[in-house]
């Protein structure tokens, strides 16, 4: 999984020389992802697909990307759909501020074309509003006449072609499209690990007291280490809950060795004491084989929810 961010011809060239596959979201200005687009925007192109990814559509296509051959599939989110209507609404609101304040300073003839077309580009660069917020220039340099408008038809052309999508590229032609789309989605989950990392979460990176720079590699060789077994032990139990309430419940695991009297002379002998464990963490015990250590987890330990 790659970021959008490092694509360059020259990258694609010698990944697919050393033989790594990898998956990356192009970005929608690339004319391969221009093209498919296009055709995600035909008619009945965007198809539903099965499983636990139903409620997603997404149109496949197999182009050449430069000079490599590439599978592109166009995937529509609506939580990122979602996200850019807020954006645009809150830009929009913006612009359309400017641009009157831009109205009347041409109607007061105190702005020249030149400058005049400066913040009309400044005031629509973000969001896609240059695609559908339609502005008139005309006069001359001293006298310019402008004029603007909401195309609600571009609007709308453009939320159904490109909002909400992105484009997959990927050299694993034979994979299925359901598993192109998951497999993209789950490089947040990496991201998300390592955002919680640097903020401190269930594995945080500080704080780090080292300054030698072998010293640091080593200490977030470590943090990437324990973020990796943390996501293996998610994997292990196939649990839905988080990683902090997963090693919260893991934790509280506990056995508890009491000392005991013989009324004889030596060393006194110990007893260790099952814990009352709840549904979970008894699976969590089968799974990670806790017996090995401790014998009498799982025959003494006691469920209360069972027992309700």
């Amino acid at each position: 999984m790659r970021d959008g961010g490092f694509w360059s011809p020259q990258l694609e060239l010698e990944l697919d020389r050393i033989g790594y596959y990898s998956i990356i979201s192009l970005p929608l200005g690339h004319a391969a992802a221009e093209t498919a687009l296009q055709r995600a925007a035909q008619r009945a192109a965007m198809q539903p697909l099965s499983g636990k990814l139903k409620h997603v559509r997404a149109a496949r296509l197999r182009i050449s990307v430069g000079k490599l051959d590439r599978t592109l599939v166009v995937v529509e989110s609506e939580e990122l759909l979602a996200g850019q209507k807020r954006g645009i609404a809150v830009a929009l609101r913006k612009a359309k501020k400017e641009l009157r304040k831009l109205d009347r300073l041409v109607q007061a003839g105190r702005l020249r074309r030149e400058r005049l077309q400066e913040r009309c580009q400044k005031a629509l660069r973000r969001e896609h509003l240059s695609s559908f917020v339609v502005t008139t220039i005309g006069g001359s340099d001293q006298r310019p006449t402008f004029s603007w408008r909401v195309d609600a038809t571009l609007r709308r052309q453009l939320e159904t072609t490109r909002l909400g999508r992105r484009v997959l590229c990927t050299d694993q032609h034979n994979w299925s499209t359901g598993r192109i789309v998951h497999a993209f989605r789950g490089q947040w989950k990496v991201e998300e690990l390592f955002r919680r990392a640097k903020k401190g979460g269930v594995v945080p990176w500080g704080p780090s007291h080292q300054w030698a720079d072998g010293s640091l590699r080593l200490h977030t060789f470590a943090t990437v280490l324990g973020l990796m077994l943390v996501s293996l032990a998610k994997v292990a139990l196939g649990t839905s809950a988080s990683a902090q309430q997963t090693m919260k419940s893991l934790a509280e695991i506990r056995a508890t060795l009491v000392r005991t009297t013989t009324g004889v002379a030596g060393r006194r002998p110990t007893v260790m004491l099952s814990p009352e464990l709840t549904a979970e963490q008894r699976r969590a015990a089968r799974v990670f084989e806790l017996e090995r250590w401790f014998p009498t987890i799982l025959s003494c330990s006691i469920d209360k929810q069972n027992q309700q």
